[in-house]
This record gives structure tokens, C-alpha cells and sequence, in this order.
């Protein structure tokens, strides 16, 4: 999934953002005036001076200012130690705290969050995304306010959650640290119990309920998405329906995806002999294949990552098969591996699709494999379909860029 950084204003509509300024609520204060009736007697008036009353108008309004701004004080005391909303919604942002941050590689960790007040909503948000197909979530910068949008990954046998986990809301998101990036810099310098506001979820991609097969092309951290996809697809299997999904993992960093093994011949073939990215950020050096991540993996055991998709492969036998495609041993994605699975069907002419292909990663690398997304009128589109995957003219597949 390409990230994205939003700006967070201050100023919002009823549907749009809150803003994260203080804000005081509103009281209306009423007083009882007191009447003084004057009994009225059959005596003629007395002669006496009538003495006025003990509190002047002066002295009533300021009891009444005091009384007024000692009640709004108190209101907002109890304002800020209630939460706005404890279930994960669209509209506000809802408050979790980091529970703890493993380390992947040198660059990247495993973050896992709690919402900070307890809500028994946040299973049904989480199920009906789930369900849905691959969502995200925006985390803030308060600093900043500026917003970026991170994907959660399912719970599977290799980090399975307690149940007290599960109910209490967990939420765990694979990050890298972008040197350049302000929001997984600000993540990575917080310390665990920190608060985090999170808003979502934001739907990226709806699975058809239809879909027998998805081809997901992952660079990076769009791992997290592959996941996703995986576990929502999986998830529909029945005794008269068992979906498939193949995974191919480009990584540049051999921590990742350490004790990957491919499970196709094709992988294990010669290296590419180009880098998605080379056109981007300067040629490749061509070294020699010392070692492929397989031989790698019996010395280091394996990564987090690569655990949840063993866990992921060990639940749904036959239905998962993944690639991996590691920079630092030469190996690429190239024209000659997507052909392999996308192969034209024997489908009717203009039957609805049943096959999905799905690309995500970083803005270069979705661009060499599918073609750039569009901004039009400050929305981000599909463009058309370009790259690689267009060379291979993919009839029988629909395609969508995260």
C-alpha cells in the first residue's frame, strides 16, 4: 500500500476532523431570582425609612459569575478525563497506547496497541474490516498534525492473541522507520505506555465476495497488506469453496524475510537482472547469489513476518504459496515470474471477474509493476494501468494498486 500523509486541520465540519485544540464545553447557567412580595396592610404607610436590601445587583451578578465559572470548570475537568470515544471510528480520533515495539530488522518493528479505553464495539469494527477486504487505519502526529495511514495485520496461530487481548481491542502494524517520514520517526521515538490516536478504518480494498484467487505483489512493508488480503480471502473457505492466494515478496533488507522459502520452482530459477527501483534511485550492483534466503534461514531461524505467513499457510493447507525476491541477494521481480500466473482463463467474455491482482509498496515500486496512481481534484485514483503487469495485458484479472 502506498502510504499516505494527510494534513490535519483544526477547523472541521461535523463529518471531518477534530480539532485537537482545547476545547470547552458549553453550560447554561440559570439562577432563581428571588422575589420579594410585600404583603399589603389596611394600615396607612409608615412613617419609618425603609432600608435596602442586605446584597446589591453588584454583589448578586459577581456570586453568580464565580458560581457559573467554578461550575464550567469542573465540567471540563470532568470533560477531559472522559473519552470522546472509546470504539475506533471514522469521524474522531480514538486513543490506544503502545503496548510494546519488537524489532523486525535494523529499520523496522512490530508495534502492538490497545485502545486506552476499554470499548466492546472495537471486535465488531475490527470483524466487519476484516471481512470487508484490506484496511488501514490513520495514525496522528500531534505535533505535526499531519495524519499517515498504517495497515493492521490479522492475528494468526504464529502471534495469536488471549482472549483477554482479542476483547480488550488489540492492534498490531508493521512499520518501518523512514528517515525522511514524520510520522514513523515520531512512532519509533515513543516510549511503551505512550498514548497514539488512531481514525479509521478507511476501507483500501474490497474483496469481491466472488474472488477465487488474488495474486498479491508485495514490496516492503506492503507485506502487511498481503496479509490482509490473505486472511480476509481465506477466511470464506467452505467444503464447496476453497479460494487461493499466491504472494510474491520483493524485500531489500534479508532481516525481513529471513527463513523465507519459495514454494514455486520458478523462484529458485536465476536472478533478475534488474531492480524495480534501480530506475528510481540509481542502478543495482550485480553480485553474485551466495546464499538464497532458504540457506539463510537454517542458520537465523525466522522472521516475524515470515512466521505469520507460515501460521497463515499452516491454517489454509494448499490455499497460500509465496515467493520471496531479496535485493540484497540480486533476485527481482521481473516480466518472465508474474507470467507464470497470469495466464488468460477460460472464462465467458464478459463474465464478472473472479480473479484479483493486487500491488503494494512503496510509490516506485507500484509504479514499475502497475503504473502510478492520479491526484485529480485532491483525490488519489487508480490512473491507468501501466508497468509490467500491463505488458502482460491481464484480460482475465482485475488489478488495484494500494
Amino acid at each position: 500500500m502506498k502510504p499516505s500523509i494527510s494534513i490535519l486541520h483544526c477547523r472541521c465540519s461535523s463529518s471531518g476532523l477534530r480539532s485537537t485544540a482545547t476545547r470547552f464545553p458549553r453550560y447554561a447557567s440559570t439562577s432563581s431570582t428571588t422575589s420579594t412580595s410585600s404583603s399589603s396592610s389596611s394600615s396607612p404607610p409608615s412613617s419609618t425609612t425603609t432600608t435596602p436590601s442586605s446584597t446589591s445587583p453588584k454583589t448578586r451578578w459577581l456570586a453568580l459569575t464565580l458560581v457559573s465559572l467554578a461550575a464550567a470548570g469542573a465540567g471540563a475537568y470532568i470533560r477531559s478525563q472522559t473519552p470522546d470515544s472509546a470504539t475506533l471510528n471514522k469521524e474522531t480520533f480514538t486513543k490506544y497506547s503502545l503496548v510494546s515495539r519488537d524489532p523486525v530488522s535494523a529499520t523496522s518493528s512490530l508495534f502492538t496497541l490497545r485502545p486506552h479505553y476499554h470499548s466492546d464495539s472495537n471486535y465488531d469494527v475490527y470483524e466487519e474490516a476484516w471481512r470487508t477486504g484490506v484496511w488501514s487505519v490513520m495514525f496522528k502526529q500531534p505535533q505535526l498534525q499531519i495524519g499517515r495511514d498504517y495497515t493492521p495485520l490479522p492475528t494468526t496461530a504464529a502471534t495469536a492473541l488471549t482472549v483477554d487481548e482479542e476483547n480488550e481491542g488489540y492492534l498490531r502494524f508493521f512499520i518501518r522507520k523512514d528517515p525522511f517520514g514524520e510520522v514513523s520517526r515520531y512512532l519509533h521515538s515513543l516510549d511503551v505506555g505512550a498514548d497514539i490516536e488512531l481514525r479509521g478504518p478507511q476501507i483500501e480494498c474490497e474483496i469481491p465476495v466472488g474472488t477465487k484467487e488474488i495474486l498479491f505483489i508485495a514490496g516492503g512493508t506492503g507485506i502487511a497488506p498481503a496479509l490482509q488480503a490473505g486472511y480476509s480471502l481465506l477466511n470464506r473457505t467452505s467444503e464447496g469453496d476453497r479460494p487461493r492466494i499466491h504472494i510474491i515478496w520483493a524485500s531489500r533488507l534479508r532481516a525481513d524475510c529471513v527463513g523465507g522459502v519459495s514454494d514455486t520452482v520458478k523462484a529458485l530459477d536465476a536472478p533478475s537482472s534488474r531492480s524495480w527501483f534501480s530506475g528510481w534511485f540509481g542502478s543495482s550492483n550485480s553480485v553474485s547469489q551466495k546464499e538464497t534466503v532458504s540457506t539463510v534461514s537454517r542458520e537465523q531461524g525466522q522472521s516475524l513476518i515470515v512466521r505469520e505467513l507460515e501460521a497463515l499457510k499452516s491454517q489454509y493447507p494448499g490455499q497460500i504459496t509465496v515467493d520471496y525476491y531479496l535485493d540484497e541477494d540480486n533476485r527481482f521481480i521481473g516480466k518472465n515470474d508474474l507470467a507464470e500466473f497470469i495466464k488468460p482463463s477460460k472464462e465467458v467474455e464478459g463474465q464478472q471477474k473472479h480473479k484479483l491482482i493486487l500491488v503494494s509498496g512503496p510509490e516506485g515500486f507500484i509504479s514499475y509493476m502497475a503504473g502510478p496512481k492520479v491526484w485529480a481534484q485532491g483525490t488519489e485514483l487508480q490512473g491507468p494501468l501501466k508497468g509490467i503487469i500491463k505488458e502482460l495485458d491481464p484480460k482475465d484479472w482485475a488489478v488495484w494498486k494500494l
